[in-house]
């Protein structure tokens, strides 16, 4: 049994930098996007002869080059994950079709791992499996039904720090090292423009430039589970989907700050703000001038808000219409630049489109 699925690309919308922490990762506050670009992972299980010794044993395919087969790639470190977890055994096949750009942050090979465990788990004909974040919360482990929710976050973080949001879709608040996520009222889909530059862009060096200009910035701050979770926080965060919402369209809401400038302000303020900056864009841009120049460009061809996604070296524009959003892609081909016309996807539709076909 074969089961394609495809995997969703990401947008950050919005990253908020904090200090250096002691375990010598950074702690964030952005706001991630899935979007309706992808790349699609085909999973097959052979468990007619289980592998001698070992009892699994997994294969990566890849036309593109650049893609490691080995134990590095994020899809052969999740499969290996996954049936340790359900204790399965079998020969795991991954065939990774790459449409997305390499290291261009839109989060390719995170959604890759996570396409693969949602497909291993059907593949496995486990009942319940690849069900929606929504479908499989709180659901228990029994009778071999598949991870629960809780399991597939907790394996994605082991995996990397923006993996777990692949897992909820939509529209994501993630904390911490960006790992531990939260799902935002969806906004609104939106038409957009992707631009992938051939410049790549280290995400540890732009780290390593952003600690050399703020070697004394503040961490963001203890933001856990308990904090957003307990009673009235989910008004809150009620309120930032909103925020994030009428700021996209273009309109004012109530519920939104006067300021959101300050650092130092309330969980509203500061969410908000990381819905509108990308901390990143003050290093890698003097890194990359032509990124500069690619954002410039974007807002010239019409875009409602641009920004740099992740440390790059993607750029998107959100756009009013969707022809107004293929209108300017064609512009900016003609400039030279490798530009796609595409749409925010919301967390029921991520769901919906998420599986291709099993045979």
């Amino acid at each position: 049994m074969t089961v394609a699925v495809r995997s969703f690309a990401k947008i950050n919308m919005g990253l908020y930098i904090g200090g250096r922490r002691a375990d010598g990762f950074h702690d964030l506050r952005t706001v991630y996007q899935t979007i309706a670009l992808h790349d699609v992972i085909r999973v097959s299980v052979d468990q007619s002869q289980p592998p001698r010794g070992r009892g699994v044993e997994i294969e990566c395919k890849c036309d593109d080059p650049r893609v490691p087969l080995d134990a590095s790639n994020t899809c052969y470190r999740m499969a290996a994950l996954v049936m340790k977890q359900l204790v399965a055994q079998g020969k795991v096949s991954i065939d990774i079709e790459k449409r997305l750009p390499v290291q261009g942050g839109l989060g390719a090979a995170s959604s890759n791992a996570v396409a693969t465990m949602l497909a291993l788990q059907r593949a496995l004909k486990l009942p319940g499996a690849g069900k929606s974040y929504k479908a499989r919360r709180g659901k228990a482990n029994l009778h071999n039904q598949g991870l629960t929710c809780s399991e597939q976050l907790q394996i994605a973080a082991q995996v990397g720090s923006d993996l777990p949001l692949f897992v909820i879709g939509g529209t994501v608040l993630g904390v911490g090292r960006g790992e531990e996520v939260y799902p935002l009222p969806d906004l609104p889909s939106v038409s957009m423009v992707v631009v992938t530059p051939e410049v790549g862009v280290s995400t540890p060096k732009a780290f390593a430039a952003w600690d050399e200009l703020h070697p004394n910035a503040p961490e963001v701050g203890v933001l856990r589970a308990k904090e957003l979770t307990h009673s009235g926080t989910s008004d809150r965060l009620f309120e930032v989907g909103c925020a994030l919402s009428a700021w996209l369209r273009g309109t004012s809401h109530a519920g939104a700050p006067a300021s959101v400038g300050g650092r130092d302000g309330s969980l509203l303020s500061d969410l908000v703000r990381a819905g509108i900056a990308n901390d990143f864009e003050s290093v890698v841009f003097s890194q990359h001038p032509e990124l500069r120049d690619i954002k410039r460009a974007l807002e010239r061809a019409g875009s409602k808000y641009a920004s740099l996604s992740g440390s790059g070296s993607t750029l998107y524009g959100l756009f009013g219409s969707r022809t107004d959003a293929e209108k300017a892609a064609e512009r900016l081909r003609k400039q030279g630049l490798k530009a796609v016309s595409t749409r925010t996807l919301t967390r029921r539709e991520y769901w919906r489109r998420l599986f291709i076909v099993s045979r």
